[in-house]
């Protein structure tokens, strides 16, 4: 099957022309470009397009999860009828193993995972290795270890009706794909025997179970069956059986793994030895012949990941495989708000490298250890992928790939224009602020101000309350739940302005939002970068009366670079809209209820009231938590991944209470 894009829509605005130079890119085998869209320009729509017209195996990249759930929800949309798979880390929580000699404190990995993320990382390893019409979106997790994509090709498990096969050697195979043996009930990743049926509830999906019958050793039927009425849903001659888990050992690989680790240990002990580290000698000692007696037994251990050196025969210091070894050579890489994910691919292997290091050092882990890590960015760059880079304010890196050159796409279809901007002087300027809300309040429209420190934010947060304005202060000891909730209230009008440091990322949607100011515009700084800037008044684009009001004593570099940037946009777009007699109007997006028959400010109220610890506060929570697990299954039913993913952040949170 052919990748297609099915919509109702057609490219408009500068998108057939950037749709055009992209895929004329690619064709010429440019190796990267550069795709510059404003917000609100259908960036996503114009990569579709490029998609269906290529037919080639796309891997999307996006830097953070609530994104990367918004695009494949997107491109779901978009092909419906192809593998669109949902590649990212499949913890929920996750605190790292570390060691701080400072204090002496040693902290052992934690983690809660979630099955339903691991059956999409699974489906995703399998539609790569077994179809060239697939496109994965994923986070950074695609530049973390993986298993070796020839040793995970050789676990499938190929059975066709009338194939010959003792039932008891199909038992072993199924346990050495590590799924599990259950005879009352089963779930994902295990399977029951009942006389000659046999069946199976894979790994990598829940949408059906598989039954398979057998006629003394002959496979007589397979069927897809549903996994809670049992009924057919089809009947097969061919299956192809995935494993349980994603991260498998071949058993005839075990022994030798074992004499590897065996040898490793035995020369780092000598070491210890000759440098009279007494502590981390035994210390190692003990921890890894656990590890060993455990892989003996069962061929699998807790912190498996950090022997995959030796279990991938790799030498040291070669590069762990990755998910991008699992892409076919024609895939086309497309890094998504790239002035955010190319630094985050940068900085990954630094950080895990020196958690690690104190590791090896203090004997908690051998030096092999070092080599479960992710890719170095000089890895990453050595993979032969024509790439896209897309955003509002590339990088330098990307820039330089390309000499500056880049395909533009500065028209919204929906006419919107950017922003007005405005500069106000620094002099008075909270009393300026206050007329201007109060404009706003008049007019029923939101603000959003933004400062550069803590304290301002504060003050300014009392000032206004004194004031009777409806203001909240948005900071960093708030969390997904809290921040969530205050700016839906804002969407709503509880609140009419909210207030923060770093609060406008890409991401936020909010269309009621009119004005935005910007304290301390003309001081340069990481906040107040021509990029920071532009991303900013990006984030106003939404509204028909947008206006971004720069308080400053002078014009900087970079808010005059965004000016002009801003400009030329409007002049552009306000060109295209007198041409197609195009009014511009606000975006009307829905305000979700936060959970049925909840508010949500419930649920923080009882997490911020800490003298209550009475078991009348427990009952209430874990209401609130089973009302928002229903209003999750809603959302991922309804394939509406970003909700999806913000729901499971609130349960997570209010679990830890």
């Amino acid at each position: 099957m052919s990748l297609k894009l099915v919509t109702n829509f057609k490219p408009s605005g500068d998108q057939p022309e950037a749709i055009k130079k992209l895929v004329q890119g690619v064709k010429n085998n440019v190796k990267n470009q550069v795709l510059l869209g404003v917000t609100g320009s259908g960036k996503t729509f114009t990569i579709a397009n490029v998609i269906n017209e290529l037919q080639r195996p796309v891997l999307v990249l996006s830097h953070n999860k609530t994104l990367a759930s918004q695009l494949y929800s997107e491109l779901k949309s978009f092909f419906p009828h192809n593998n669109v798979e949902y590649f990212v880390s499949y913890f929920d929580y996750y605190r790292p193993e570390s060691y701080l000699p400072q204090s002496d404190v040693y902290v052992e990995k934690t983690s809660k995972t979630n099955h339903d993320l691991e059956m999409m990382r699974m489906s995703t390893m399998n539609s790569l290795l077994t179809s060239k019409e697939t496109i994965v979106v994923a986070s950074v997790a695609a530049i973390y270890g993986a298993n070796k994509p020839e040793e995970y090709k050789n676990s499938f498990l190929n059975i066709s009706v009338g194939q010959n096969i003792k039932r008891n050697d199909f038992f072993v195979m199924l346990v050495q794909q590590q799924y599990q043996r259950n005879q009352i009930s089963i779930e994902s990743g295990e399977f029951s025997v009942k006389g000659d049926v046999v069946e199976i509830a894979p790994g990598w999906t829940h949408h059906y179970n598989l039954r398979i019958e057998f006629f003394d050793d002959t496979i007589e039927s397979i069927k897809k069956i549903d996994p809670l009425t049992k009924k057919i849903i089809s009947k097969e001659d061919h299956a192809l059986i995935f494993p349980a888990s994603s991260y498998v050992v071949e058993s005839n690989n075990i022994d030798g793994t074992i004499q590897l680790i065996e040898l490793e240990l035995e020369n780092r002990l000598k070491e210890f030895k000759k440098q009279e580290k007494n502590l981390e000698y035994q210390r190692l000692k003990d921890r890894t012949k656990n590890d060993l007696d455990s892989l003996k037994e069962f061929g699998y251990c807790s912190g498996i990941e950090n022997y995959s050196r030796h279990i991938d025969r790799r030498k040291e210091g070669e590069k762990p495989y990755t998910l991008f070894d699992y892409l076919p050579k024609n895939t086309l890489l497309i890094i998504d708000e790239s002035h955010m994910m190319i630094p985050q691919l940068n900085g990954m292997y630094n950080g895990d490298h020196a958690r690690k290091m104190n590791l090896v050092d203090y004997g908690f882990r051998l030096p092999s250890a070092l080599d479960n890590r992710p890719l170095k960015f000089k890895e990453f760059e050595e993979y032969d992928f024509q790439k896209i880079y897309i955003s509002a304010t590339p990088g330098n890196y990307e820039l330089n790939l390309t000499n500056g050159e880049v395909v533009t796409q500065y028209i919204r279809p929906t006419g919107l224009l950017d922003p007005v901007i405005e500069i106000h002087p620094a002099k008075n300027q909270v009393d300026d602020m206050y007329d201007e809300l109060q404009k706003q309040i008049k007019n029923k429209e939101r603000t959003i101000i933004v400062t550069t420190t803590k304290k301002t934010a504060e003050e300014l947060t009392k000032f206004f309350q004194s004031k009777k304005i409806k203001i909240a202060y948005i900071h960093s000891e708030h969390k997904t739940l809290e921040r969530n909730e205050i700016l839906r209230k804002l969407r709503k009008g509880i609140y009419d302005v909210v207030i923060g440091i770093n609060l406008l990322r890409e991401g936020i949607d909010l269309p009621e939002v009119s004005l935005i100011m910007v304290l301390d515009a003309d001081k340069e700084s990481f906040f107040r970068s021509k990029s920071s800037l532009i991303q900013i008044v990006g984030r106003a684009a939404r509204n028909e009366n947008g206006r971004v009001i720069f308080y400053a004593d002078s014009i900087s570099k970079s808010m005059q670079a965004t000016i002009d940037d801003n400009l030329m946009k409007r002049e552009i777009q306000t060109k295209y809209n007198k041409e197609n007699n195009i009014i511009p109007h606000t975006v009307k997006k829905p305000i979700f209820e936060p959970i049925e028959g909840h508010d949500i400010s419930n649920a923080i109220k009882l997490i911020q009231n800490q003298k209550s610890n009475s078991k009348k506060k427990e009952i209430e929570i874990k209401k609130i938590i089973e009302d928002l697990r229903n209003e999750m299954k809603k959302a991922a039913e309804k394939m509406d991944f970003e909700r999806a993913t913000q729901l499971r952040d609130m349960i997570l949170e209010l679990e830890t209470e």
